[in-house]
């Protein structure tokens, strides 16, 4: 059996009566981490039902012990790192040292409009994620205070409190990328790598996405040497996305994650097979992967 652990993303698409249901199976089953999208809208889905991520957290912490819980992504779309790293520290209190924050730089999605602003460039968005994750970074491990004043062509922090501060520490920001730029940045701010392969047109299929996640890896372990950081303190992530869903057994998985695992590769997530939305599958055949896949972890780093 593969070491590479499973963990789930559960889409903000159901009332929270179905919803709750989801959320604790994920985390008695025995799935090391289960996600949400952070999306005002979400193109796989863009007429459908859809809540909010944070309000859905705060709920899944409540009726979760186990399974760690965070977002798959947050963006600068529609986020203020300010207020992100606000709800991140209070999420991370909630759920007792359980949270993932996921973040990315977005993309020119549905969300890309969502407060009236015109889509940003692919450059500008670049620009705007690494002022983000700076200003992030500081709020969530303490360095703002009532009497600090952080400026940045963006974003701008004026007597923001990083009280009570979170339990974890340091705050295991989840960093999505696939290109140079992001990489570098995954490098500078995260704890965890998040990639999906290939980003732009055409079929996504097991052997493009394994070569395009090959070649990022090896653009990251160049931005960590450009750092001077070490790539084995960071962890990574594959999050799985195609619609038609491939597995229908424990076998299959340990193939599927058995070139990721060669990789160094700590994680790889599925999407929950019975839902509203695209994604179908067998609920014992998922079941099963978990409770040999799963590999529960609990809080990072030291507790407050």
């Amino acid at each position: 059996m593969t070491r590479v652990r499973v963990g789930l993303v559960i889409l903000p698409s159901d009332r929270w009566k179905e919803a709750r249901r989801q959320w604790e199976w994920a985390d008695s089953v025995g799935f090391s981490t289960a996600w949400t999208y952070d999306h005002i809208r979400w193109g796989g889905m863009p007429d459908g039902p859809w809540h909010a991520a944070i309000p859905v957290l705060a709920a899944a912490a409540g009726v979760t012990r186990t399974v760690r819980i965070g977002t798959l992504v947050a963006t600068p779309n529609f986020r203020h790192p300010v207020t992100l790293a606000r709800d991140a520290i209070t999420l991370d209190d909630l759920s007792e040292g359980r949270l993932d924050l996921g973040v990315g730089p977005g993309s020119a999605g549905p969300d890309a409009t969502a407060l009236g602003q015109a889509p940003w460039s692919a450059a500008e968005r670049m620009d705007r994620f690494g002022e983000f994750l700076e200003l992030l970074r500081r709020v969530l491990d303490g360095d703002a205070t009532t009497h600090t004043t952080i400026t940045g062509h963006h974003y701008a922090s004026v007597g923001t409190p990083s009280t009570p501060g979170a339990l974890q520490s340091p705050f295991p920001l989840t960093v999505a990328a696939g290109g140079p730029r992001g990489l570098d940045l995954v490098a500078r701010y995260g704890q965890q790598w998040v990639t999906i392969g290939p980003s732009g047109p055409g079929a996504r299929t097991e052997e493009s996405v394994l070569a395009a996640v090959r070649q990022q890896s090896a653009l990251l372990g160049d931005a960590c040497a450009a750092h001077g950081r070490d790539p084995a303190t960071l962890r990574k992530v594959l999050l799985w996305t195609p619609v038609e869903n491939v597995l229908t057994s424990i076998a299959q998985y340990d193939e599927l994650a058995a070139p990721y695992e060669e990789l160094g590769f700590d994680q790889l997530v599925l999407h929950h097979p019975q839902q509203t939305g695209p994604y179908r599958g067998s609920l014992r055949v998922f079941e099963q992967i978990a409770a040999l896949a799963g590999g529960r972890e609990g809080p990072r780093g030291p507790q407050r």
